[in-house]
């Protein structure tokens, strides 16, 4: 069903990084503008990442958001998924990741990090499990232990979060507890 993510190495992950942009969404942006000249953005996220994040965060596995852009749209998904999230305009995410592995008490080793694009290699480069989108750029999948299959904002993040949980040994009974709080 997937490609295995290396169990001692997914055991180790405490801290899960995603991208937005081109991760959890196709990589588009809506910009327009109001009759009054507000500037008004949307994205479209995939419903099925916001719960395989959900499941993450069950597993006790904290999960951020790092994104190259300040956007309104960024800061309504974190919230709604009761998750952080950073902003590093001009693409420099590595000092915001560095700032976030601290504050998290983690090491490169415990961190694994969903990206697509070039502004991520420097991150990518020291995650102990750097993962692709199936729309990653060429450079991004030549440095990842793990590419998924659906490409970002279409479930690559809820097909990652099942396969590193399914290395830990945890999927089933995370999804044994969360049908049996829905009344299965």
């Amino acid at each position: 069903m997937f490609d295995a993510i290396d169990s001692a190495v997914a055991r180790a992950i405490r801290l899960v990084v995603l991208d937005v942009d081109g991760v959890q969404t196709d990589g588009g942006v809506y910009i327009g503008g109001t009759a009054d000249g507000e500037k008004v953005e949307f994205k479209r996220f995939d419903i099925q990442d916001g719960l395989g994040i959900k499941i993450l965060l069950a597993a006790g596995i904290d999960v951020v958001l790092v994104s190259g852009r300040a956007s309104p749209a960024n800061r309504l998904r974190a919230e709604d998924l009761g998750v952080k999230w950073y902003e590093g305009p001009g693409g420099k995410k590595l000092p915001i990741v560095e700032r976030i592995i601290a504050d998290h008490g983690v090491d490169w080793s415990q961190v694994a990090c969903v990206c697509d694009d070039l502004a991520d290699l420097p991150i990518l480069h020291r995650t102990g499990l750097p993962v692709a989108v199936a729309n990653a750029v060429p450079e991004v999948k030549a440095v990842s232990q793990w590419t998924s299959r659906r490409t970002g904002g279409n479930g690559a993040v809820r097909e990652f979060a099942e396969a590193l949980l399914r290395a830990r040994g945890e999927w089933a009974g995370l999804i044994d507890g969360y049908v049996h709080e829905r009344g299965g």
